[in-house]
């Protein structure tokens, strides 16, 4: 077993790709807009980050490779994505069974469905030039759904936004659409023209529909006036520094191209290459380990919202879009990884499934299953880590090996989430509700008065009169007794938050929020006796 550390992705706010065409500045018509200037994003904090992932490898490389034996893989890769940076990777067994070549991180596989979210980036960067919106009618740019039969009288059209989001109402079709993923244009067309069968009403229940998306691809094909290939790599791909991503297999460089098998009758068996034609929106891209980190780093720099050069091939706010889950639905047999119950949110972003579990860990995901292929892709955004593997075997994207590997990186604690700077002007309101509070014990009322003119908002006293707040704090700080200390604000977002007043012998929490005026003022103050 080698240690191999790839280089940085250079994910940075300025660069997103170390090589390869620059990237094209998103058009926006917000190009001048005031922004805060003491605005600081949530951060890490702890130390290590790094020297945590490194310390899990051998836990994840067992994990995989214990995996890829016992379900008779040929072949794996397997790969950790930590604030930008491909820190470490392995693999398992070979490219192609005759030449017995092992895999590395240049071996290009089949990545099947995890193409649907570069479908939906091409539509939503169409969507930000204007060229389109996600509630036009399918049929505006496919004029040949029109007479597609619907389920019921009053189902409303399908718009482009029910397709990205799996709510259109076609049926579920795996493994269906793989087998047509080489159709020409004119055999989709063909298709529509002949009639389309629905399970759902669009808009009304979540769905997994391939050919779906491959509405999606043509769509991209006719807005844009280049072939959906050609318009993904040229603004997607190549400003993301993804030089190893195809689309045909017999133009991957001879020898790094990966082999797909299937396990049948206690022996592997060569599953044909597939073609990518009209489908190939659903699934047809093939990429290297390195490409799609690129990839996932881009997604996770999307995160936290913050300041700087937003230069990608698509806004991070429109990244971000991405990771929202439409029509999500409760998991309430959802467990965690110690077995126990742990309900969770799940739904379907654009092109990306999202689930969130009841500690509020979220995970963007998606796993990718062809003939002879299967590829995972997991990341956490608030967590700024993702996990990525590929496989040269039949339907072999194991969500389980992830969620393992997943519980491996999180075991050392180091990646915890990202926490709130305290806001400058937060803090300033901190202490200025502190004195507020404490103002109101005083036998004279100039000092509560006149900081209540200068913080308050002209609700404060209509909910709630002065007399009745100072009575309320008299018998509150009375049993807390006289303040020794005050801790720092502990921010909830930017304009609220709650801090300890520390007496004696006992302690009271303050929480307070603010309005949307701006300077913001002080709407609502919560005292609670601990």
């Amino acid at each position: 077993m080698k240690l191999v550390l790839a280089a940085p992705l250079c994910l940075s706010l300025v660069c997103i790709a170390c090589s390869g065409p620059r990237t094209r500045q998103v058009a926006s018509a917000e190009a001048n807009i005031q922004v805060a200037a003491d605005y600081r994003p949530p951060e890490f904090t702890r130390e290590g980050r790094r020297d945590a992932a490194l310390a899990a490898r051998p836990a994840l490389d067992a994990i995989f490779r214990g995996n890829a034996d016992a379900s008779h893989y040929v072949g794996q890769i397997w790969g950790v994505v930590l604030d930008g940076e491909l820190v470490y990777f392995d693999a398992f067994g070979v490219v192609d069974r005759d030449l017995h070549r092992p895999v590395d991180a240049d071996t290009k596989f089949h990545i099947a469905s995890l193409t649907k979210s570069f479908t939906s980036m091409a539509i939503l960067k169409l969507r930000d030039a204007g060229a389109l919106s996600l509630q036009d009618p399918v049929t505006r740019h496919l004029p040949e759904l029109a007479s597609a039969q619907r389920l019921t009288g009053d189902s409303p059209p399908i718009v482009i936004e029910h397709l990205m989001t799996m709510t259109s109402g076609l049926p579920e079709d795996n493994p269906w659409a793989d087998r047509q993923l080489a159709d020409t244009t004119e055999d989709l067309l063909a298709l529509i023209r002949g009639g389309l069968s629905f399970s759902t009403v669009p808009g009304s229940a979540y769905e997994y529909s391939n050919l779906g998306y491959a509405l999606m691809g043509e769509i991209i094909t006719r807005v844009s006036g280049r072939p959906y290939q050609q318009y993904v790599t040229e603004e997607i791909l190549e400003p993301l520094g993804m030089l190893e991503t195809y689309w045909d297999y017999r133009d991957v460089p001879e020898g790094e191209l990966a082999i797909g098998y299937r396990w049948e009758d206690e022996t592997w068996k060569r599953e044909p290459m597939l073609r990518t034609g009209a489908y190939g929106a659903i699934g047809g891209m093939i990429t290297s380990l390195h490409d799609m980190a690129r990839y996932v780093g881009f997604h996770l720099a999307a995160w936290p919202a913050h300041h700087g050069a937003d230069d990608g091939p698509v806004r991070r706010s429109t990244v971000r879009e991405m990771h929202v889950p439409r029509m999500p639905r409760l998991d309430a047999a959802a467990k965690g990884a110690d077995g126990n119950a742990c309900p969770a949110l799940v739904g379907y972003g654009y092109g990306l499934g999202v689930r969130t579990d009841c500690h509020g860990v979220t995970r963007i995901a998606h796993t990718g299953g062809l003939p002879g292929f299967g590829a995972n892709i997991q990341f956490f955004p608030d967590h700024g880590f993702g996990v990525i593997s590929f496989a040269n075997l039949t339907y072999s994207a194991s969500s389980a090996q992830h969620n393992e590997a997943n519980e491996a990186l999180f075991a050392s604690g180091v990646l915890a989430r990202r926490e709130l700077p305290v806001p400058a002007p937060l803090a300033r309101r901190a202490r200025q509700v502190a004195e507020l509070v404490e103002s109101w014990l005083d036998a004279d009322s100039s000092r509560a008065d006149a900081l209540g003119a200068e913080i308050l908002a002209d609700n404060f006293y209509l909910d709630r009169s002065r007399e009745h707040r100072a009575r309320e704090a008299k018998e509150i700080l009375g049993a807390a007794g006289a303040i020794q200390s005050i801790d720092e604000v502990a921010p909830i977002n930017q304009l609220r938050g709650t801090f300890v007043m520390h007496g004696s012998p006992r302690s009271l929490r303050v929480f307070f929020t603010q309005s949307p005026e701006l300077p913001a003022r002080v709407q609502r103050i919560d005292l609670q006796l601990l």
